[in-house]
C-alpha cells in the first residue's frame, strides 16, 4: 500500500509544487491535506506557467485524481475560479475530489482576517488575509459550516443564520464596521457555488484508502513547510494547520503504516515571507515586511539578498510580497528531518547559487555565546540566535542545461554532499532550472 508524502521542510516557497508535479507521473491519486488558497504554487509546464492555490499538483496529468482532503479549508468562489482558469488553459478539472468534511471559509472569515491584521498594527502576524486563520478556528470551536452543507440549503442557511449574528457583532463592536448579510451570502454560496460544486464532493477518505488497497500509488501533497506548522513552527509566525508528515494521518483520513516514503523539499537557500525570527537572513536593498534592517548590513551582504531575490525570483505566488532571503540553514533541516521521519531530500534552485564564488551553510547557533546545534525551542532563543557558517567554494558554472547528475561540477557536488553530511538524508532529487524537466537525480 505505497503512499509517499512531500513536505516543505523550510518556511515555505520551497519549490513543492515542481518535485510533486514531477512523481505525479507515476501515482493515480494527489491529495492535498492542510491549508487553504493562502498557499500558492506554480508549475513550469513545456514554458507555460501555471498559479495554483487549492487544486492539487497532479491535476495538471489526466490519469490522476486529484483530491482535496478533509483538512483544507475551501474558499469554493477561489476554486471555481481556478477550475474555470484551468480548463480555459486545456486541463479537464472535473476529475476533481473534495472532501465533504472540509470546512469552508466565508467572507466574515476574510473580513475578521483583514481587520484584525490591521489592528494588530506592528505587532501583525503577516497572514495573506484569506480567512485561512479564522476558519480553522471556527472548526476548533466547532461552529464551522462544511463543503457538505451545500448540498442541503436549509441546514446551510440555519447555520449561517445562527453563526452571523455572532460574527457581525464582532465586526461591529470590535472594528466598528458594517454587518454582512447572510442571505446575501447563502444565495451566492448555494445558487452559484454549490451546483458547481456538487459533482466534486465526495467521502474522500473512502476513495484513498480503496486506492491504497488497490495497492495504487498515492501521493499527499501539503501546503505551506514545517516551519510554519502551527505546533512545531515559529509561533505565532506560522499557519492555522499543520504541514508536517504527520498532518497527512488527519488531513486525508490515514493512519501512519500506510506511508512509506517522506521527501523533503528545500531551496539551496532560504526565504521567508511576513515577520517572525529568521537566524541566517541577508538584507536587501528593498522592502520585504519583517525584513533585516539594512543599516545593520553591509554592501556585500546587501549584494547577496538582492541577488536570491531578483535571480531566484522570490515573489509570493499569491501575494506577490517580496521575500525575505537568508543562507542555507542546516539547524532547521536537522529538525526538519526529526519532525517529518524524512526519508530523502530534493533540493531546489541550485542553479540560483552558479554565479557565486562562495556559498555559506549555517552548521549550528551561537546563542549568548553558546553554540547549539539543535533548534532552540524557546523563542527568545532564535530571535537571538547568531549563525555559525562553514564556506564552500562555488562552482561558477551553469547548471541550467545539466540533465545528468554524474555532470555536476564537483563544487556542486560538495555542496550538496555536505549537506547530506549536515541532516543525515540523502538528496535524491536536485532542481536546476524552474522547469517541469529541470532536474536531476542523484543516485549515491
Amino acid at each position: 500500500m505505497p503512499a509517499t508524502v512531500v513536505v516543505g521542510t523550510q518556511w515555505g516557497d520551497e519549490g513543492k509544487g515542481k518535485f510533486t508535479d514531477l512523481m505525479a507521473k507515476d501515482m493515480h491519486l494527489v491529495v492535498r491535506f492542510q491549508g487553504g488558497h493562502n498557499a500558492g504554487h506554480t508549475l513550469v509546464v513545456n514554458g507555460e506557467s501555471f498559479a495554483l492555490q487549492l487544486c492539487p499538483s497532479g491535476i495538471l496529468y489526466e490519469h490522476i485524481t486529484p483530491v482535496i482532503g478533509n483538512g483544507v479549508v475551501v474558499d469554493p468562489r477561489v476554486l471555481l475560479t481556478e477550475m474555470d482558469m484551468l480548463s480555459s488553459r486545456g486541463i479537464d478539472p472535473s476529475r476533481l475530489k473534495v472532501s465533504g468534511n472540509a470546512h469552508l471559509i466565508l467572507p466574515y472569515h476574510q473580513e475578521i482576517d483583514r481587520l484584525t491584521e490591521r489592528r494588530l498594527g506592528k505587532s501583525k502576524l503577516g497572514t495573506t488575509k484569506r480567512g485561512i486563520g479564522p476558519a480553522y478556528a471556527d472548526k476548533a470551536s466547532r461552529v464551522g459550516l462544511r463543503v457538505q452543507d451545500l448540498l442541503d440549503p436549509k441546514i446551510f442557511r440555519e447555520k449561517l443564520e445562527v453563526l452571523a449574528k455572532e460574527k457581525n457583532a464582532i465586526l461591529a463592536k470590535v472594528f466598528n464596521q458594517l454587518p454582512l448579510d447572510p442571505s446575501e451570502i447563502a444565495d451566492e454560496y448555494l445558487d452559484v457555488c454549490g451546483p458547481r460544486l456538487a459533482p466534486h464532493i465526495a467521502d474522500t477518505v473512502t476513495l484513498v484508502h480503496e486506492a491504497l488497497e488497490r495497492q495504487e500509488e498515492v501521493l499527499f501533497e501539503g501546503a505551506q513547510a514545517t516551519f510554519l506548522d502551527l505546533d512545531h513552527g515559529t509561533y505565532p509566525f506560522v499557519t492555522s494547520s499543520n504541514p508536517v508528515a504527520g498532518g497527512v494521518c488527519t488531513g486525508a483520513g490515514v493512519g501512519p503504516r500506510y506511508i512509506d516514503r517522506v521527501i523533503g523539499v528545500a531551496k539551496a537557500y532560504v526565504t521567508r515571507v511576513g515577520t517572525g525570527p529568521f537566524p541566517t537572513e541577508l538584507a536587501i536593498s528593498g522592502d520585504a515586511v519583517g525584513g533585516k534592517d539594512r543599516e545593520l548590513a553591509s554592501d556585500e551582504e546587501i549584494r547577496l539578498g538582492d541577488h536570491f531575490v531578483n535571480v531566484g525570483r522570490e515573489y509570493g505566488t499569491n501575494s506577490g510580497r517580496r521575500r525575505r532571503p537568508g543562507w542555507f540553514d542546516a539547524v532547521m533541516l536537522r529538525q526538519a528531518v526529526r519532525l517529518n521521519s524524512l526519508s530523502e531530500l530534493a533540493i531546489t534552485k541550485l542553479d540560483i547559487l552558479d554565479t557565486l564564488d562562495t556559498v555559506k551553510i549555517c552548521v549550528a547557533y551561537d546563542v549568548n555565546g553558546e553554540r547549539v546545534t539543535h533548534l532552540p525551542y524557546h523563542q527568545s532563543d532564535l530571535h537571538v540566535a547568531v549563525p555559525i557558517y562553514e564556506e564552500l567554494p562555488g562552482w561558477n558554472t551553469s547548471l541550467v542545461d545539466l540533465t545528468d547528475a554524474r555532470l555536476l561540477p564537483q563544487a556542486a557536488e560538495n555542496y550538496l554532499a555536505f549537506l547530506e553530511d549536515q541532516v543525515g538524508v540523502p538528496v535524491r532529487l536536485v532542481g536546476v532550472g524552474p522547469g517541469r524537466e529541470q532536474f536531476v537525480t542523484r543516485t549515491s
